[in-house]
């Protein structure tokens, strides 16, 4: 899927949909919070970094700011999704932002009956309001990440590639209907077009032109979603020099062409009542 640089205004937010699952498709991103995702029921496959995890019923993936993440199913599981502000939890910050993790993965961590609660907890703080909402939360982030981390191998980050990877992906993302090339990309970065080259090889495991077509068929996918525009006004909307070249872009991603995920989509939604 695309990477980008995703910017949030929330300093908290929960996702729960432990009674009514939900697809966690979603194209890769990097962004300075951390992401935390608890798997009550189902499957579904992330990539972190480098790393690839499936993650089943019980397991827990805590993503560290600024790793690159996606997932690249749309299969329904039931599981919850914070998104939490560094600053919030200021005794940790450091631990978070100095720090990356071996593997994001910690499978079986949600059968504690510890990491459960206090993962139910901030789900219901985060529907209240009051004076001490905040404080609330604090304190359960606290406590949850206090379980969370020992179980960790954690080691330094080292500066360098990626400032230059994040500067990258927020250009391409900001200009992902342009005519964008490597040449392109030195020039407006001033970044060694070969450098960027081995930083999409090296950290993202694809090449720049599948990047590029990743991220314009992850914008293809919403407007196919959301839209009645045609599929030759999505193809030029995104970006794509041919409708040929978006068809085959997109059933190299996504399985299936452009008309047949309008059709599922749409089904699909007819078949849940719009959900």
């Amino acid at each position: 899927m695309i990477t980008f640089y995703e910017n949030r205004n929330e300093d908290f937010y929960c996702r729960d949909r432990r009674e009514k699952p939900s697809a966690m498709h979603c194209a890769a991103h990097l962004h300075p919070h951390i992401e935390l995702i608890v798997v009550q029921e189902g499957e579904v496959e992330f990539f972190v970094d480098t790393e690839s995890v499936l993650l089943k019923s019980g397991d827990v993936l805590v993503i560290f700011p600024n790793q690159i993440h996606r997932v690249d199913t749309f299969d329904k599981t039931h599981h919850m999704c914070f998104i939490i502000n560094p600053d919030l939890m200021p005794e940790l910050s450091s631990v978070f932002l100095d720090h990356l993790p071996a593997t994001s993965y910690l499978p079986g961590a949600a059968r504690s009956p510890d990491v459960q609660y206090l993962a139910d907890q901030l789900a219901f703080e985060k529907k209240e309001k009051g004076p001490y909402t905040e404080a609330r939360l604090r304190g359960y982030l606290l406590a949850l990440f206090g379980k969370l981390l020992p179980l960790m191998e954690l080691s330094k980050t080292v500066p360098g590639d990626s400032h230059a990877l994040k500067s990258v992906v927020s250009y391409c993302f900001k200009n992902y209907t342009a005519d964008l090339s490597l040449s392109t990309l030195e020039n407006e970065l001033h970044i060694s077009r070969y450098y960027i080259s081995h930083l999409f090889s090296d950290k993202l495991q694809m090449g720049f032109n599948d990047y590029i077509n990743s991220l314009r068929v992850s914008f293809a996918c919403n407007y196919l979603r959301h839209s009645d525009k045609s599929v030759t006004e999505i193809s030029d909307l995104v970006g794509f020099g041919t409708l040929r070249t978006f068809n085959r872009a997109f059933l190299k991603q996504m399985g299936q062409t452009p008309s047949e995920y309008r059709r599922c989509r749409q089904t699909t939604s007819e078949r849940t009542g719009g959900a």
